[in-house]
């Protein structure tokens, strides 16, 4: 959005939905909805970084007992998430968070009273970026950090629904992902349609390695944070998402090597990543697609 162009904010929560993905899963989605904007015309984090994107936190509920994965942009859209939680008969409420960037963090004031469970790198790099995070714009103050760390796996059941929470080294070094029966993956940022957000990109190889091991998980459905709505509320994407983003990481790694795919833009550049069918165009992802490629390229 160009510099001094006229925006009235909408409220914050105002656009979001709640879906139903698969059984004890709920899915709450904001964004990509033309025109709108939610904190401002210039750019911000949370329009920009979020909300143009499209984002989902979820929660895993049954019975009494419920599993939040992210706290979304805003303490505005946390109390929705935690109300609609309530009402539907909720009365233990943990969370989990995914990694430690602001659009996943943002509502963890409202669970404040909860167990927050995070590995140990997250709540090593909240701690590292904690003033950072809580001057940003807007602000996430006061960031509360988790409660509960764990190292590798850590094993939860949510009444009677077993989830596994394992540690990715994917998107960032501190992801964590929640399988769940029947091969659902709660991905977090590891896998995004249509392509990965790259945030530590001398760690790109890295990122790559971890795919194998995401693969390995088996999971037959996969709900990221960051995708389609259509695709989320139907259920979510096949492993063909884990082939996608591997596609895109590795023309990503050849840039050095052929600085001339630099100038392609995002459907030519990702052209073989299209071409399985996980992923769609979007346009608002030619901006990272930018972004990455400078930052791959220093």
């Amino acid at each position: 959005m160009s510099a001094g162009a006229e925006v009235n904010p909408a409220p914050l929560g105002s656009t979001l939905r709640v879906l139903a993905p698969a059984p004890h899963v709920l899915a709450f989605y904001d964004g990509r909805v033309p025109g709108v904007r939610l904190h401002g015309a210039h750019e911000n984090w949370l329009d920009d970084g979020a909300y143009a994107l499209g984002i989902a936190s979820y929660a895993v509920l049954d019975g009494e007992e419920a599993l939040v994965y992210d706290t979304h942009i805003s303490l505005a859209h946390a109390r929705i998430i935690r109300e609609t939680l309530e009402r539907r008969g909720a009365r233990r409420i943990r969370v989990v968070l995914s990694h430690w960037h602001d659009d996943h963090v943002a509502g963890n004031e409202v669970f404040a009273d909860c167990e927050i469970i995070a590995n140990r790198e997250t709540a090593a790099l909240l701690a590292l970026h904690k003033e950072r995070l809580e001057a940003s714009d807007p602000p996430i103050r006061p960031l509360i950090p988790p409660n509960l760390l764990f190292e590798e796996r850590l094993q939860l059941n949510i009444g009677s629904v077993p989830v596994t929470l394992v540690h990715m080294d994917i998107h960032s070094r501190d992801g964590t992902v929640a399988l769940l029966p029947g091969g659902l993956l709660l991905a977090g940022d590891t896998l995004e349609d249509p392509i990965t957000y790259v945030d530590e990109p001398d760690r790109l190889a890295i990122h790559l390695a971890g795919l194998e091991r995401l693969a390995a998980l088996g999971a037959k459905r996969i709900l990221p944070n960051h995708g389609a709505e259509d695709v989320i509320a139907a259920g979510g994407y096949g492993p063909a998402l884990i082939t996608a983003t591997r596609l895109y990481m590795e023309k990503l790694l050849r840039l050095k090597a052929e600085p001339e795919l630099a100038a392609l833009d995002l459907r030519t550049f990702a052209a073989e990543a299209f071409a399985t069918g996980a992923v769609t165009y979007f346009a608002p992802y030619e901006a990272v697609h930018r972004r990455n490629v400078e930052a791959v390229l220093g």
